[in-house]
């Protein structure tokens, strides 16, 4: 969604002068971004798979596949926010990714981890060019080692893995705000070196409630 000014003003109610409330809201729209995702993922795989079916024989040999014409929908493994700092965490009192997550996970019934930290804090990337962010964002970020954690990560990738077959894991990056994208590729770098370091795959996607 655009990142209209009436939507930079329910933001800022809610990220910066803490209006909670305001989270199962934003919530239920970025539940409507997934559904989008959603649609677009399984269009994707049902048109490679209909490409696949034709490369080797022709088409007039293909038979119907009914699964085809009803296919499932793509639906994604884990959702992780984007973690915020120690100082940013407690000037809000809350991550507002991991609260618009909250909201996905419990109307989707998709796992949410907290698989990421960061190292440092950042300043306000809304005040820096594209240029300052994608310096700012360069190693930022790093897979949450936590001991607890990583054991009820692996309880949640062996569940996974094992109704999976052979495809990787596809985890969901969850935030509020999408701009030169360096925060979503600076997290999908350290959440491909953290389940690598499991043993696993994954795709890596983002979500966020709006695209500025």
């Amino acid at each position: 969604m655009a990142y209209t000014s009436e939507m930079r003003e329910l933001l800022g109610q809610y990220k910066y002068r803490g209006n909670e409330r305001l989270a199962p809201i934003l919530g239920l729209m970025l539940d409507k971004a997934y559904t989008i995702l959603q649609q677009e993922q399984s269009e994707q795989q049902q048109t490679a798979t209909l490409q696949s079916n034709s490369s080797r024989r022709p088409f007039s040999a293909v038979k119907p596949n009914y699964s085809l014409i009803h296919p499932a929908l793509w639906q994604a493994d884990l959702l992780v926010p984007v973690p915020v700092s120690s100082a940013r965490l407690a000037e809000r009192g809350f991550n507002q990714a991991e609260q618009l997550a909250d909201v996905l996970s419990l109307r989707r019934g998709i796992p949410q981890l907290p698989l990421l930290i960061r190292t440092r804090h950042t300043g306000k990337q809304s005040f820096k060019s594209r240029s300052e962010r994608l310096a700012d964002m360069k190693q930022v970020f790093a897979g949450n080692t936590e001991r607890k954690l990583l054991q009820r990560l692996g309880g949640q990738l062996e569940s996974i893995a094992a109704r999976l077959q052979s495809r990787p894991i596809q985890i969901i990056i969850i935030d509020d705000i999408y701009t030169t994208g360096s925060t979503m590729r600076a997290c999908a770098e350290a959440l491909h070196r953290l389940i690598g370091d499991l043993g696993y795959a994954a795709e890596i996607y983002s979500l966020t409630w709006a695209r500025s």
